[in-house]
């Protein structure tokens, strides 16, 4: 039997939290997802003036990052043509994302979950990333 960590939705409430107050103080509304060990989503919040596209590209940076335990900004470099990672993006649906704006979660070195941002530009979308996870690791 195995045992692992999981994040709860009193996690995945700081983790949204810290993500929209950076938001909120850089002036991006976004969309943010927080999503278990294995990539379900938790809990979801989509800021007033966020774009309705970027619902489902939050679920999935957060999905990505859970799944290959690393940042989405990550994949997008070894995704390049050429690089040990082209054509990921297509696999699983296309839920493979290889844009900044997605984190793993972890505690204790174990990833128990993910983050993902979407709305503004990469680079915005990885900072309010972060700001939602250092709010988590705070505590």
């Amino acid at each position: 039997m195995l045992t692992f960590k999981r994040l709860d939705l009193e996690d995945a409430g700081r983790l949204i939290a810290g993500a929209r107050a950076h938001a909120r103080s850089i002036g991006v509304p976004v969309c943010i997802a927080v999503t278990d060990e294995s990539g379900n989503l938790i809990a979801f919040e989509r800021m007033d003036g966020s774009k309705v596209t970027s619902i489902n590209l939050a679920i999935d940076k957060s999905y990505t990052a859970t799944g290959i335990k690393n940042g989405t900004d990550v994949l997008g470099t070894v995704s390049q043509p050429g690089q040990p990672a082209y054509g990921i993006s297509s696999t699983l649906g296309g839920r493979m994302l290889t844009i900044a704006g997605g984190l793993p979660v972890l505690s204790e070195g174990e990833v128990v979950g993910g983050i993902g941002v979407s709305s503004g530009t990469p680079a915005q979308d990885l900072q309010i990333a972060q700001a939602g996870v250092q709010a988590f690791t705070d505590v």
